[in-house]
């Protein structure tokens, strides 16, 4: 059955002129920032108005009247609602609240550059998203409305990275490096395409979920200019995914520009299989690979969306072999203090006897696997001859 994505149509309270509704800088102008912009076009619930009046103790809002008329105007359940509203639970102390659960700041060498892993890095082109959602991981740092990183910082930042032989790749992140114009982000991506380790672009996104009208003829033809970039987005709900997101995505895709997607697990927004394998399904028609199903990460005031592990992986087994290969998204958790990504996966192996394994697949089928003797498996090594090919290969030196 062919998958259809309904075009949007923007509540009375939000519509505006088609070429202004069309245009992304007259979105990010015109985004909600106040209780009396939301004011204008929901009904707040109690828990709603208690959360503006704590919105310095915890982290800004602002919303694209595009994503605000993906929510409902009554229901506060909402699961739109509950990314973009603030909520005065957000004020609660929680189970584990972190202002950089990540450990970014430790793992910051210069400032905008996060380097955890030997072979990439983050550089934060910016602080600024033109939808703040609430369960931000980088509550430290996005929303001080410093916009592109300048002077002293952004040449710091590229001495790192030139620096850094072992760097192949750089991921464009921040806040949102899309709410950039072309011409600041293409000095960024020429400065990096001028680096000669820099294999790989990513750009870490979520304009053409919240902007989509930011994927323009002109955007799309820069990107493809400094290939290969891989263009990361960040859908969490089926609904998310209307027909203009899809045109976006259909530009970028059909440039020739590889789609992932990283979506978080949300309470009360998309943790059940159904929405998820909805989600990914949708995902993979328009040429986007289902990438990461992230755990919500421990940031201050989400306890409120975050499920728990066993949950998560309940949703993932769920999902195992009823959705393709293609389609599954990779369930992880980032370790807090800046450990780095740890992949969960469901356990089928419910017994070991000698080299036999037993497995129960998702279907209910048991069987053994038995290894193979290590005499008949294992030879001799020539390392030097190994490690020359793979310095062939890499250009890595000895």
């Amino acid at each position: 059955m062919k998958l259809h994505f309904d075009d949007l149509v923007p509540r009375d309270s939000l519509r505006a002129d088609p070429a202004l509704w069309g245009d992304w800088t007259w979105q990010t102008r015109s985004a909600l920032r106040t209780r009396g912009d939301f004011e204008r076009h929901f009904e707040l619930a109690p828990h709603e108005r208690e959360g503006f009046t704590g919105l310095g103790d915890v982290f800004q809002v602002r919303c694209t009247p595009y994503y605000a008329a993906l929510a409902s105007r009554v229901e506060p359940l909402d699961p739109i609602r509950r990314i973009l509203m603030p909520s005065g639970l957000e004020l609660l102390a929680g189970a584990q609240a972190m202002p950089d659960p990540l450990g970014e700041r430790a793992n910051s060498p210069v400032p905008r550059i996060i380097h955890r892993y030997p072979d990439r890095a983050l550089f934060l082109v910016t602080d600024t998203c033109s939808v703040y959602c609430r369960y931000c991981t980088r509550k430290h740092f996005t929303g001080n409305d410093h916009a592109l990183a300048r002077g002293s910082d952004y040449d710091r930042a590229l001495s790192y990275l030139k620096g850094r032989a072992g760097l192949r790749e750089v991921i464009l992140s921040g806040g949102d490096p899309l709410t950039l114009g072309d011409g600041p982000l293409a000095r960024v991506l020429s400065d990096l395409r001028s680096i000669e380790h820099i294999e790989i672009i990513r750009v870490g996104t979520r304009m053409p979920v919240v902007c989509p009208m930011r994927v323009t003829p002109e955007l799309v033809a820069l990107l493809k200019k400094h290939n290969p970039v891989y263009v990361m987005t960040h859908f969490n709900h089926p609904r998310e995914l209307t027909g203009e997101a899809a045109r976006a995505l259909t530009a970028l895709a059909d440039a020739g520009l590889p789609l992932f997607n990283q979506m978080v697990l949300l309470n009360g927004v998309n943790n059940h299989p159904a929405i998820v394998q909805a989600l990914s399904r949708r995902l993979l028609y328009l040429r986007v690979k289902p990438y990461y199903m992230h755990q919500c990460d421990p940031s201050e005031g989400t306890d409120h969306l975050r499920t728990s592990i066993e949950d998560s992986l309940g949703i993932q087994r769920e999902l195992w072999g009823n959705l393709s290969g293609l389609a599954m998204p990779n369930l992880s958790v980032d370790i807090p203090e800046g450990g780095g990504k740890a992949g969960l996966a469901p356990d089928f192996e419910v017994a070991r006897a000698g080299r036999a394994r037993t497995y129960v697949g998702w279907d209910g089928v048991r069987a053994d696997y038995v290894s193979p003797g290590e005499e008949t498996i294992r030879k001799p090594i020539d390392v030097e001859s190994y490690l020359g090919e793979w310095r062939a290969l890499t250009g890595a030196k000895p």
